[in-house]
């Protein structure tokens, strides 16, 4: 028969709060509080702790980078579309000639509140254009060019 050590009793302070956690963790538990705390201690002076907080801020930072990658990418698709926009649109809009440039200046700003409204609709409801470049180089993948999508 294995002789079991007597445990040694310790007293330590504890906000409030920690112990009624722990109270309320040991009774969700059906456990006493004194073993619930001595396996959280256990638990923060294993060995294995630092490494295991260490694997999992390692993939942590991984989700995040995969994230800041993404966000990369969308801020580059969004300046490569509005560059391109705007040579195109600089390159085929002529001058307009002065009194008709004052009647589109005061156009302006009902042409620039009904853009701000389809921005907002779609936004809110619409597909987002990261989306759409996605599924059209995927299905420009599947589908070269020339030949359709229902063959």
């Amino acid at each position: 028969m294995a002789l079991r050590r007597k445990k040694t009793k310790i007293s330590v302070y504890l906000d409030p709060e920690v112990l009624q956690m722990l109270a309320e963790f040991a009774a969700r538990r059906d456990r006493s509080q004194s073993m619930v705390a001595e396996a959280a201690i256990a638990s923060f002076l294993s060995p294995d702790d630092a490494e295991w907080r260490e694997a999992v801020l390692a993939r942590r930072l991984d989700q995040i980078d995969r994230r800041i990658t993404r966000l990369e990418r969308d801020v580059g698709i969004s300046v490569e579309s509005l560059a391109v926009f705007i040579r195109f649109w600089l390159a085929t809009t002529p001058a307009l000639p002065e009194p008709a440039a004052k009647a589109a200046r005061a156009k302006a700003g009902e042409r620039y509140e009904a853009f701000v409204a389809a921005l907002g609709r779609r936004l809110a409801q619409g597909p987002k254009l990261r989306q759409e470049v996605s599924e059209d180089v995927h299905e420009g993948a599947k589908h070269p060019k020339g030949t359709s999508k229902e063959h």
